[in-house]
């Protein structure tokens, strides 16, 4: 066993290993002096250093405020002015921007290149009474703020996303200045913890009034107050740091003390983490003490040349000095069980297997039939501990020992290691000191291969991240066409280039992959100012859906229309129309679609339903008589006060149309209304708009059969709706002896049949039976059927030799007359028969 493997572990207890490892070599001198904000972000995130606003320092040149930009290996990524109003703390979002906090309580976020991306307000009473600290801490939907304002009031924002101000419970003035707090995140909300001279008090929203509890309810020594607060990753744990140089470490509830530790430091503590849940690192200017949590737990210290600072992550502590960049974590069980001296764990034996097999040695059989009962758990051991290594080759010696294994296992799934191995490389490649992305598994596995590829894609390493993606086999959509949307829109933020060379290149890189939207991208460049290359983008989008409306914000109304109209879709013509129509005058509006033929009848469909006088002037624009005349029509029904001259108008123009049927037709119609208005003087009731068949209903009702023979005879009104009219007159006003008359003045046109069913419509049977014998003979015995006489509707049908009148005859006989079946049947034999 190789005793460097764990040559950089260090114990902290019974069977606890610690070790602390550099990931990258710094030149940070300057940097990570004590006159400096050191802040980091967590999942081996960007480093951003500006000087401390709390601080006096001797400044040469410029007095304004550098804030400088570097990855996790030291690489100075850019540097911006800090121009704005009075900073008082920085900090990291989990989508990686920098919050920037000034006194007023404005929070305004920048990118990890310092672009600046949008401000928000913590609220005007922070404004007023300006803010003094703040905190950031995780939340469950991303990153929250917290400050504290000289009033000593708390405000809180649980997802910078979504800001949302909330005040907390005014904190006890009795106990003087806070000397330091934290914020504990929970399940659905977030809880404050403050130390001042009187104690610790929790705030929350739920309670009235925080909760206070004494400091020798916690401390076993004398404590005047608490300069130093920390919680752990998981929010389920707290350190608490003494004036007195005593450590409390416990619950996050304060209900459960796991140990007090005395660290015998007189200089003031200048930064502290949880590594984990299992200890806390401590940094006092040049001395880094590790302590342990359980009682009885062991220290270690390590010396610097200059300050140290601290990162809290997930599964370990990063500590950022002016040379180095290190990992303090908890050495992974798995590791130990391999790697410790003496181990007799079967993983261990496979690695020492596997060695002596790359040795050519027979040794590697002995150690092999050590581990045959337990050899699937010590191949995955061995995979497990490689995704815990920085060092790549101790990531190849426990890999190989895992395939060797593998090569005696009939049951182990081999996608569990061939996914390791492509995870791995994908981990290497991040770290590589020119990415500088030291993330662990575990925090790959929290944050997901998307937003690890949305990190690099933010870094621009666009290329890599397009490998990664075909590497891990994502979709499309998901892996390279986003990243790809994500190029372009960073290229055409490039006004170096010319539009058309960046169009191109951007077309030929992204062709029409699926999930690539080139009308975002064409967005962004509108964004910039770049319209003629947003237009050019526009040319590649497939969609016309999202063509239009960016050509209608481009001001680019042709082109909108055009390619509106290509697209067959009825909805974006109308979008377009409706735009020229808000926005142009009346006269351009109209000279704009006149040559879109396509665009002008959806525009007329428009106005029919819409504007009707916008209508008419289109057709009076373009000379268009009968759709004039038309126009009138419909509007003379609309408008009853002046329809005359509505249809008269009508009239002219279908003349001048030379519609001379139609034009016939109005003018009947003009004339009708004229003898509905003479009518109505003598009839008392309101005829005028009345179609002529209504009329002359209305003057046989009256009895007006003068009026009602002019009007027919005027109007050539046909001869059998005429008959048709009196009949259901004479039948509705209950004059029999009228209608019997009117049958026998001259042949009906229409037969007799509807003289009976009128009067069986009004159940005069007797009536309707005088006209019985001029019912046309094939109609006869259907008649004789409705008028019950089922004897006589038979004796016709025998006589007319019809049998399927005879079967209609039976069907209607009633099945209680008997006699009257039996005869009906025997006529309906005797037909069957011939005789």
């Amino acid at each position: 066993m190789s005793v460097m493997l764990t040559a950089d572990w260090f114990p902290l207890g019974r069977d606890i290993y610690f070790r602390k490892f550099e990931i990258y070599p710094l030149n940070f001198q300057l940097e990570t002096s004590s006159d400096n904000l050191v802040i980091a972000a967590p999942y081996g995130g960007s480093i951003a250093i500006a000087r401390n606003p709390k601080k006096c320092v001797k400044v040469q040149g410029s007095a304004k405020t550098i804030i400088s930009f570097y990855s996790s290996s030291g690489n100075l990524m850019a540097k911006m002015q800090w121009s704005s109003g009075q900073l008082v703390a920085l900090g990291w979002s989990h989508q990686e921007e920098l919050l920037c906090i000034q006194e007023d309580g404005m929070v305004l976020i920048y990118d990890m290149f310092g672009n600046y991306q949008h401000t928000f307000s913590m609220g005007e009473e922070a404004k007023e009474t300006k803010v003094v600290e703040a905190q950031f801490f995780p939340s469950l939907n991303g990153t929250g703020v917290a400050i504290l304002t000289s009033a000593n009031r708390i405000f809180l924002v649980n997802n910078v996303s979504e800001p949302k101000v909330r005040k907390f419970s005014d904190v006890p003035k009795f106990g003087g200045v806070i000397h330091s707090w934290c914020v504990v995140r929970q399940e659905r909300d977030s809880q404050v913890v403050i130390a001042n001279h009187d104690g610790i008090h929790l705030l929350h929203h739920s309670y009235q009034t925080p909760i206070s509890i004494p400091f020798h309810k916690l401390f076993n020594n004398k404590v005047n107050g608490v300069s130093a607060m920390a919680v752990s990753a998981n929010s389920r744990h707290i350190a608490l740091y003494s004036d007195t140089g005593h450590l409390y470490l416990g619950s996050v509830d304060l209900k459960e003390k796991y140990y007090e530790y005395a660290t015998n430091m007189k200089d003031p503590l200048t930064d502290m983490a949880w590594c984990g849940s299992e200890a806390v690192v401590c940094c006092w200017d040049r001395t880094m003490m590790i302590i342990g949590c359980l009682k009885g737990g062991e220290t270690i210290s390590f010396s610097y040349d200059g300050p140290v600072h601290l990162v809290t992550e997930i599964d370990c502590v990063r500590v950022l000095s002016a040379f180095s960049h290190e990992i303090i974590q908890k050495v992974p069980n798995v590791v130990q069980k391999i790697f410790r001296i003496n181990s007799t764990d079967a993983a261990s034996y496979l690695l020492e297997a596997s060695k002596q097999f790359q040795k050519k040695s027979h040794k590697a059989d002995s150690y092999i039939d050590l581990v045959k009962d337990k050899l699937d758990s010590a191949v995955t051991d061995c995979i497990n501990a490689a995704s815990h290594e920085f060092d790549f080759q101790t990531q190849k010696l426990l890999i190989r020992a895992a395939k060797f294994g593998k090569g005696f296992s009939r049951n182990i799934n081999p996608d569990y290691y061939v996914n390791m191995c492509k995870t791995l490389r994908v981990l290497n490649a991040i770290r590589h000191p020119k990415i500088g992305i030291p993330l662990t598994h575990i925090q790959l596995n929290m944050l997901t291969h998307q937003v690890m590829l949305d990190r690099l894609v933010a870094r621009r390493y666009y290329y890599l991240g397009i490998q990664i993606a075909r590497h891990l086999q994502l979709s499309e959509i998901d892996g390279e066409s986003r990243i790809l949307a994500h190029w372009a829109c960073y290229k055409v933020k490039q006004t170096s280039l010319d539009k058309e060379q960046i169009a191109e290149e951007i077309a030929d890189k992204l062709g029409y992959t699926p999930g690539v939207s080139y009308s975002e991208i064409a967005v962004r460049a509108t964004d910039c100012g770049r319209k003629q290359l947003a237009i050019k983008l526009i040319d590649y989008e497939p969609k016309a859906q999202l063509q239009v409306p960016l050509l209608l914000r481009l001001g680019e109304e042709q082109a909108a229309l055009k390619k509106a109209v290509e697209s067959g879709n009825t909805d974006l013509v109308y979008t377009v129309i409706l735009h020229l129509r808000e926005h142009m005058p009346l006269s351009d509006f109209q000279m704009a679609i006149m040559h879109c033929p396509l665009a002008m009848t959806l525009y007329i469909k428009y106005c029919q339903n819409h504007n009707r006088e916008t209508l008419r002037d289109i057709y009076n624009q373009y000379d268009d008589y009968y759709s004039q005349a038309l126009w009138f029509v419909r509007e003379s029904y609309q408008n009853l006060t002046s329809r005359d001259a509505m249809l008269q108008s009508a009239l002219d123009n279908f003349k001048l149309a030379r519609c001379d049927t139609n034009a016939s037709l109005t003018d009947e119609q003009i004339k009708l209304l004229r003898y509905q208005r003479s009518l109505e003087e003598t009839l008392h009731e309101s005829v005028v708009g009345k179609p002529l068949h209504d009329t002359v209903k209305i003057l046989l009702l009256n009895n007006e059969i003068k009026l009602a023979d002019k009007l027919r005879s005027e109007y050539k009104f046909p001869d059998r709706r005429y008959w048709w009219l009196r009949i259901q007159c004479l039948a509705e006003k209950g004059l029999w002896a009228e209608l019997e008359k009117f049958s026998k003045s001259k042949k009906s046109p229409i037969g007799y049949e509807p003289f009976i069913d009128e009067c069986l419509k009004y159940k005069k049977e007797t009536e309707a039976k005088k006209y019985l014998t001029r019912v046309k003979d094939e109609l006869k015995v259907k008649y004789f059927v409705k008028l019950d006489m089922l004897l006589e509707a038979a004796q016709t049908a025998l006589e007319q030799k019809d049998l399927v009148a005879m079967s209609y005859v039976l069907s209607h006989c009633n099945a209680s007359d008997r006699r009257l079946q039996e005869k009906v049947s025997a006529m309906m034999a005797r037909l069957k028969n011939g005789k």
